[in-house]
This record gives C-alpha cells, structure tokens and sequence, in this order.
C-alpha cells in the first residue's frame, strides 16, 4: 500500500478522464505522511471478528434488504439496486449516510452484488464496525449507445434527489460517497471532482483513467477549497491494462499535494482481483461514518 498527500497549486494540468472498457473475464468472483513509493504490495483480505455476543436489537441479526428501483422520470429510465440496512424499518426517523457504487463497463447494476458488498455491508454492521448505512447500485448499461453519455447528468440531477427523497438519507457531503470500478471509476473521478459540494470520498478502483487536453477539471480542483476535498482512494493491480494511466494519474495528484491512498496490488482486471478486496473497499468508506445512525 502507497499513501500519498497533497494540496493543488495554481498550473494547468491537462487531465480528463475517459470511461474505457471493463471487459468480462471467466473469472468471476489521509494520512498526512508521505511514505516511499514501492513496486507491487501483494493483495490480502480482510477478515472480520465474529460477534462475542448476541446483538441486544433482534432485528440486526437480519440482513439488509436489496431492493430493485426505477427513477421512471429519466430518458431512458435509471435503474437502480438499493441496499437497506438491518432495522432500517425499526426506527423511522433513524437516517442514514449512502454509498454509490458504479459498476464496470459490459456489466449491470448488480455487479457490486455479486462481488459481495451486501454481505460485506451486513457484517459490518452487525460487528459495530460502522454506523448502518445504504448502499446504491446505479445501472450503466447503455453504455454504448448514445444514452450512455447522458448516465452523469441522470446520476447527479434525478437519481440523487430521487433516493434522497424516497430513501432515508443523510443528505451532506460528509454522509454520501461514491466510487465505482473501471468504467465506474472513472465516471467516479469526473463527478467527483465536479461536484465536491456533493461527495465527502471518493474510490476508484481500477479506474479507466487517461490524459488529454482537459483543463477545466484541474480548474475545478484548484477552485474547490482544500477542506472540500473528497478523500481520495486509488488500486488498481501490477497487472491492469490500465496501470500506465492510473500511475500517471496518481503521479500528478502527487505532484499537486492532494491527499490521497494509492495501492498497487497484484492483479489484473478482473472481478477475481476486485472480488479479493471488497472487504478492504468498504472499510475505507465506512470508516469516516460514525457508529449510530443520526437524525435530521
């Protein structure tokens, strides 16, 4: 694992970041400190501590609830999957913090679900290692037709206010937060940084990320204040057809002092390379995310 740190100074950089192909496989499955910079770190999992005890509350004991949902307002219409916690029916005024997770290109909204975040979600929870919280899975799937261009301004401008009318949310930048995987991962970045009012992280793993002549997004960093900065994650593996970009990447933020995690595992692009750190995903989300749910 690679930590590095930041803040943006004043240049032009051109950057811009493109949502190349995550192509299917047969496999399915800030801190202040600077530290050296090291070749491959291999991949390890995340094990969690089985409960010593019964929870006191019968209903955490349950899973969370996946539910499939439609902002019908939208051209085409947005789907989406939503993950409900354990008790989110217990208590209704309870409101809770919310993930978007983006999947990759060629794959559907339910490719965060297969990879294992409800489970995840699930455990963590019913652990105490973080506050109850919703998960959305946006579906992407046009991305190869002209109405995939458009997935941006429907997330942003119908989907958010949608759930956040319809769902129990904690509505601030410190409560919600995005990422997304190849294809995700660089729709991930783009509306990330453009909207840094909306998002407190931001993860990317294996993100489809390249350089040309883009300007107005380094703009956009540099305009936004050093304390409304997403915290940042960056993986992607020694093998990844998208390693030179994602190290060139990573090298400008280093460049600029922003403050992020860069982790080079071994792998490839695949959902068996994602698959094995889902667990470590999603404790670095949570971990900003407070124990018990707040109310508005």
């Amino acid at each position: 694992m690679i930590t590095r740190q930041g803040t943006l100074f004043f240049a032009i950089l051109p950057l811009l970041f493109g949502l190349s192909a995550c192509q299917p496989k047969n496999e399915i499955i800030p801190t202040q400190t600077v530290l050296p910079f090291t070749a491959t770190v291999p991949a390890t999992e995340t094990s969690l501590p089985v409960p010593a005890s019964p929870t006191p509350e019968n209903c955490l004991a349950n899973p969370g609830i996946l539910k499939q949902d439609v902002v019908s307002t939208t051209k085409p219409p947005q789907q989406f999957i939503i993950y409900l916690p354990p008790c989110y029916d217990h208590d209704s005024e309870a409101r809770f913090p919310v993930l978007y997770l983006l999947h990759g290109q060629t794959y559907t909204q339910d490719q965060w679900v297969r990879l294992g975040v409800p489970s995840m979600a699930d455990q963590l929870i019913q652990n105490e290692m973080a506050t109850p919280f919703i998960v959305v899975f946006p579906d992407d799937r046009y991305w190869n037709v002209e109405a995939g261009s458009g997935f941006g301004d429907r997330f942003i401008n119908a989907l958010i206010p949608y759930v956040d009318e319809n769902y129990r949310t904690l509505t601030d930048r410190a409560n919600r937060s995005i990422g997304g995987l190849s294809r995700g991962g660089g729709w991930a970045v783009q509306l990330g940084f453009e909207h840094p009012d909306l998002f407190g992280a931001m993860g990317l793993h294996s993100p489809a990320i390249f350089k040309d002549n883009a300007p107005y997004l380094d703009m956009i960093i540099k305009a936004t204040p050093e304390e409304n900065h997403p915290r940042l994650w960056i993986d992607i593996g020694d093998a990844d057809m998208e390693l030179s970009r994602a190290l060139l990447f990573e090298e400008i933020l280093t460049q600029n002092s922003y403050i992020h995690e860069f982790h080079l595992y071994s792998g490839d692009h695949t959902e068996t390379y994602w698959g094995a750190h889902v667990d470590e995903y999603m404790l670095w989300y949570v971990k900003q995310w407070q124990k018990e749910p707040t109310e508005q």
